[in-house]
């Protein structure tokens, strides 16, 4: 029999044709897709691509970091499966990129929205969303994929380096606002991190700290706002803090991570590190810490060494390369979205300048000297801060922007005339003192670290007098900036011996010629104001309002529009008198960062622990509890308008209570009102639960003047339970609960009972302490 042989070129593409294709991401299942992996590649992938001048220069660095310059990292991308590497970018007052390129003359600027501190004090829920939408637009546009914002940790004291990134002392502003914010960045297609998960409430020694918790404070205070985000929005990822949690690094929680997060809470995302968190990382795949970033060799070593060696099982790794992979099909990128790298920044910028102003909040205004007249045209413009306007914090928290419009700048836009000799003076006092504070060397931790202020310039008598005469009215700002690495010190809570003389000098000046002074509070955290608010006639509290500062503040001075902030903190008499001030460092000191300078360790651990001992009593819950004097209180602010509330009505609906009231408009400004709804429980005493706690809140619409509106709260009944650590159960004391219609925390409109029945839900028996602290209690 006669052989037959096929042409060489047709067996070559038989065999090819049968060989098996390999699968590809969204075009096989996932199961097909981890099978495929060898287990190099799912090291890989389960840690970044590392970081210029941190982790050493590799060919998959250089690649990534070309997708978008300046983005904080990305993911490792294996071609041959269908993985692209997606970017991972700052921050919470808007996108962090490089705003030049290397041989490119486009710019790639970005909108710096108002921080987070100021978003949190408009208690606008629908404003922070399209706040959100607007910075999500730009995440789109200039081809990132998740923003790795927004900041939700408590402002547990005054001093942290980081308050400006936070919302509140409360849990339920930080959750409702963090949801709002999260929603309005998704809408674009775009993911989000919820940050830092848990407990970062101080920067000293960030990545070294042990905070001392216990379960209750823990479940009422420091994770509420979290679980209230996780359930209202639906974030992409969460990322996971610095420091230990109870002995226990949180990225290394599986506690925290695992049983918490995703079995308590029902989270189905990819959790991540904060950029080089946590030690072990076998510990942290097995603990629910599905990627680290942003990626380090020893931490691949360690990983592929692990499950050869049977100490991290590969179903684990599995686990959580696909919830990477299931974060990854959800991209703009891996959808093909073509970015245009050119957002609308004329349009975000009308909505940082319109949303800024919604923030600030009127602290006093004495004799109606805000807004001002039309007889106001003269400004005698003080402090170093009004002609060096600060936008925001330093650090991840930073953004690259175009310009950032000065106090200056926006009172002469809006028509104002300001004292040129007054403005050259300042001007060339703050060339001089900028030029004195630059360091002496420079290192890469430059950029994130704040910048020392101007020492205040305090102008002569004679030049006092001089602008008391020939000006309408005396404006004064004061400054502060902060930023992570680094916590406050006491020094810069209080006013300097120069900024004291120069508000007190300027009004009696100002006051002794007929003339009013406005003082401006530039500053991204609280500061004292109690020994020196009785000297002007009006404090605005502007907080850190982004690139349009200075239009937003004048927006506000000039009565275009009637401030309608409430504090989301609390204003302490002194710094002495927050309840964590004993158990808060003061150094303003940095402590070991061992991955900035792996050669050089601190001698001695600093703030090795924080403990907790005010437990659940943070911020009013002490103050209120106590009986403390305030200078401000939580939720307070004023407006240029008044308001009433009438109508109180509540009804008990299956598992839930409506509290319905009305509220006018009775002065002669449009405004908006922020409706407060406090719970007070009936055995608070004999169980150590608080005066009274926020449970609801709601912003009317802009009002005019005689119009009323109907504010609606509801309060589950799950949300008047206390946690009770005995049981491990959160657990609602049955009797007659007071629900507090508020403008403030110490000022109650109107008071409804409401007879709640006994529920008891239990938890898991997680997170405890490893040796007992001295707790505050009742």
């Amino acid at each position: 029999m006669k052989k037959q042989y096929l042409p060489v070129c047709l067996l070559s593409l038989m065999i090819v044709s049968c060989a098996p294709r390999e699968p590809k991401l969204g075009k096989s299942s996932l199961k097909d897709v981890i099978a495929a992996m060898t287990l190099e590649e799912k090291a890989h992938l389960v840690i970044g691509t590392g970081m210029a001048g941190f982790t050493g220069d590799s060919a998959v660095i250089g690649e990534t970091k070309a997708l978008v310059p300046g983005a904080a990292g990305t993911t490792y991308p294996i071609e041959r499966l269908g993985i692209p590497a997606v970017v991972l970018a700052d921050g919470p007052a808007g996108l962090r990129i490089n705003p030049k390129r290397e041989g490119d003359s486009a710019t790639y600027y970005c909108t710096h929205f108002p921080i987070g501190t100021l978003l949190a004090s408009t208690w606008n829920q629908e404003l922070v969303e399209s706040v959100g939408k607007a910075i999500g637009n730009e995440v789109l546009e200039y081809g990132a994929d998740v923003l790795l914002a927004p900041a939700l940790n408590t402002h547990r004291n005054p001093l942290c380096g980081r308050n400006f990134e936070y919302y509140s002392e409360d849990p339920v502003v930080s959750g409702k606002i963090a949801a709002a914010y999260v929603n309005g960045v998704q809408s674009n297609g775009v993911g989000t991190s919820i940050k830092h998960f848990a407990v970062n409430n101080q920067e000293t020694n960030r990545m070294a700290n042990d905070a001392r918790v216990s379960p209750r404070a823990l479940r009422e205070i420091y994770l509420k706002g979290f679980e209230i985000a996780v359930k209202e929005s639906q974030p992409w990822t969460v990322m996971s803090s610095y420091n230990y949690l109870n002995g226990t690094y949180t990225s290394e929680s599986k506690e925290l991570l695992s049983t918490l997060l995703r079995d308590e809470w029902g989270f189905k995302g990819m959790v991540m590190t904060d950029w080089f968190g946590g030690k072990d990382a076998v510990a942290q795949m097995i603990a629910g810490n599905d990627m680290l970033q942003p990626g380090q060799d020893k931490q691949y070593e360690a990983i592929v060494k692990g499950v050869k060696e049977g100490k991290l099982d590969e179903a684990v790794l599995n686990r959580n390369v696909k919830r990477i992979l299931e974060m990854i099909l959800r991209t703009p990128r891996f959808k093909g979205y073509e970015f245009s790298n050119k957002p609308d920044l004329k349009a975000h910028a009308a909505i940082t300048r319109q949303s800024a102003t919604e923030g600030m909040v009127l602290l006093k205004n004495e004799k109606e000297a805000l807004p001002f007249t039309s007889q106001v045209k003269n400004i005698a413009l003080f402090g170093c801060t009004s002609y060096d306007f600060i936008a925001g914090g330093t650090g991840s928290g930073n953004v690259n922007r175009a310009y950032t419009v000065s106090l200056l700048d926006g009172l002469t836009r809006a028509g104002y005339q300001v004292n040129e000799n007054l403005k050259s003076q300042y001007e060339q006092h703050i060339i001089s003192e900028n030029k004195r504070n630059e360091p002496k060397e420079k290192n890469q931790m430059s950029a994130f670290l704040p910048k020392p202020r101007p020492t205040e310039m305090v102008p002569s008598k004679a030049l006092l007098k001089e602008m008391a005469v020939g000006s309408d009215v005396a404006l004064i700002t004061i400054g502060r900036t902060s930023g992570e690495f680094l916590d406050r010190t006491v020094a810069d809570f209080n006013l300097t011996k120069e900024e004291f003389s120069l508000i007190q000098s300027i009004t009696n000046e100002f006051h002794s010629a007929g003339k009013k002074v406005v003082v401006v509070l530039n500053i991204g955290g609280v500061i004292e104001t109690s020994t020196w608010k009785n000297l002007p006639d009006a404090i605005l509290c502007a907080w850190q309002a982004g690139q349009e500062g200075g239009n937003s503040v004048v927006d506000v001075l000039s009565g275009k529009v009637s401030p309608s902030g409430k504090l989301t903190m609390t204003f302490p008499v002194k710094f002495e008198d927050a309840a964590s001030s004993k158990n808060f460092p003061t150094e303003g000191a940095m402590g070991d960062m061992d991955f900035m300078s792996p050669k050089k360790k601190t001698n001695k651990p600093l703030w090795d622990y924080t403990n907790y001992e005010e437990d659940i009593y943070v911020g009013y819950r002490y103050f209120d509890t106590f009986g403390k004097q305030v200078s401000y209180p939580f939720g307070y602010g004023l407006s240029y308008t008044s308001f009433s509330y009438e109508n109180p009505r509540i009804k008990e609906d299956k598992d839930k209570y409506v509290i319905t009231v009305t509220v006018k408009n009775t002065g002669k400004y449009s405004g908006k009102e922020v409706v407060q709804l406090y719970a007070s429980a009936p055995d608070r005493v004999h169980a150590n639960k608080p005066e009274k706690e926020l449970k609801a809140f709601m912003k009317t619409k802009n009002l005019k003047p005689g119009e009323s509106a109907t504010v609606v709260l509801t309060v589950g009944t799950s949300e008047l339970a206390s946690f009770d650590e005995q049981s491990s159960s959160w657990i609602v004391t049955p009797g007659v609960y007071q629900f507090q219609i508020a403008s403030s925390s110490r000022d109650i409109k109107m008071v409804l009972d409401a007879n709640v029945a006994s529920t008891s839900a239990k938890a898991t028996d997680i997170l405890k302490l490893k040796e007992p602290i001295d707790l505050l209690k009742r």
